[in-house]
């Protein structure tokens, strides 16, 4: 819990940062507020019945048509802001309600200007949550705060001088990002309908020259990161416990705005190797991955190659990264102990059933993920040769939440150069 509200604190400094910077005059100011209605999907078997979802919400959003940053236009004025929202999930007793602050982005789509797309990210607190023996069929949270992500689909029915009504339809997401097990998660499917209350003053901008010449410039990334997992749901394991991270990266931007690159990492999970240490049933004399002991380091260790994507927003950055690891042979035992039964007890019993290691097993082994959000010390409006970051990420296993990371980079831009 005091690693979650480490994560939590950075990202609602971020979030204060975002604020200060959009609430310039250049940027126009847009209030929302927002009711949604929809369904929760069951998270798992025996999960509790419920009536449908409610949420209400108050969007801060700033409109950058007029803001002269580059990003800003490239993107064709996007809106950023920061949502806060409370939700009700049909079931006082069991699922109870959540809070959530989410920083958000949302674009035109198909150069419509009544039909955007919003994606937003943040974190979420539950008042209700899994308990083993008060709460057990509620395994969709298991933590009081948790990660949320949010991508909508809004529609502008009506436009006013003051007031522009939409409606819209998309997907909410809560997990803890394998911080503790059970971690099934609440996915969530809703319509809602929204009012856009407008600032009708003009952003005092003069007459500012938006062309800009197209450009690019090569960088090479370092990176280090602190994460923590959870090995299974067994009480033994399911103690949060360390991943160290290392990154290195090399890639290309493209209009100030886009990021792309390649690289590689190297990870160590402490979890991993305390079990092949404590000499743990499937490392046993005669077991399965006996050997693993002649090299407790080795074989918990992860090294791959990666290939990722990101937007600039001068002090932000969204993030995404996907990755094929070379190296990962303690998953094997994660795979045996966790995928073994749909429904795994607390305590690994004498009759325990472990997993096979089929062709879902050997994609998630295969292919990591990781998504993102960056704040760096120094604009990238400004073409900085050096800066530096800080980020929040959850890294994935094929799209299932492995471990949850806080790290520190530096970033050397060069070659700058007009195409």
């Amino acid at each position: 819990m005091r690693y979650q509200l480490t994560i939590i604190t950075v990202l609602l400094s971020c979030i204060s940062y975002s604020q200060e910077l959009s609430s310039e005059p250049k940027s126009r100011f847009i209030f929302t507020p927002e009711v949604m209605v929809g369904i929760t999907a069951e998270a798992n078997e025996n999960f509790p019945d419920h009536d449908p979802q409610f949420q209400l919400l108050a969007n801060f959003g700033w409109e950058h048509d007029g803001n002269p940053q580059e990003w800003a236009q490239r993107l064709k004025g996007p809106r950023t802001g920061l949502t806060l929202g409370y939700a009700n999930y049909g079931n006082a007793d069991s699922l109870g309600s959540s809070i959530t602050a989410m920083p958000t982005i949302e674009f035109n789509i198909f150069r419509k200007e009544r039909l955007k797309v919003l994606v937003g990210m943040g974190a979420s607190y539950f008042t209700t949550k899994f308990d083993p023996v008060t709460n057990p069929n509620n395994q969709g949270i298991t933590t009081d705060i948790t990660f949320s992500f949010r991508a909508f689909l809004h529609y502008q029915i009506l436009s006013g001088k003051k007031v522009d009504w939409r409606t819209g339809v998309g997907y909410f997401h809560h997990s803890n990002g394998h911080t503790y097990l059970p971690n099934q998660g609440l996915n969530s499917f809703l319509v809602s309908l929204s009012a856009d209350i407008k600032n009708t003053k003009k952003p005092d901008v003069g007459t500012p020259d938006f062309s800009f010449s197209r450009t690019a410039n090569d960088y090479i990334s370092l990176r280090g990161g602190y994460g923590i997992n959870v090995l299974s749901l067994a009480e033994v394991f399911n103690d949060p416990k360390s991943v160290y991270t290392l990154s290195g990266e090399y890639g290309k931007v493209f209009n100030n705005t886009w990021k792309i690159g390649g690289g590689a990492y190297y990870r160590f999970y402490e979890h991993y190797y305390d079990y092949i240490k404590g000499n743990e049933s499937l490392v046993q004399d005669g077991a399965e991955f006996d050997f693993f002991r002649e090299d407790p380091w080795r074989y918990a260790t992860n090294f791959g190659i990666y290939g990722t994507g990101e937007v600039l927003l001068n002090h932000f950055g969204i993030h995404v990264q996907i990755g094929l690891n070379l190296h990962k042979p303690a998953y094997k035992i994660d795979w045996r102990i966790n995928e073994g039964w749909d429904n795994p007890p607390r305590d690994l019993p004498p009759n325990w059933v472990f997993g096979e290691f089929n062709t879902k097993f050997k994609l998630k082994n295969a292919i990591s993920s990781r998504m993102g959000l960056k704040y760096y010390l120094i604009g990238t409006n400004k073409q900085p040769k050096n800066n530096i970051f800080a980020s929040v990420h959850i890294n994935s296993n094929l799209g299932q939440a492995d471990f949850t990371e806080v790290s520190l980079g530096y970033v050397y831009s060069f070659n700058f150069r007009n195409r």
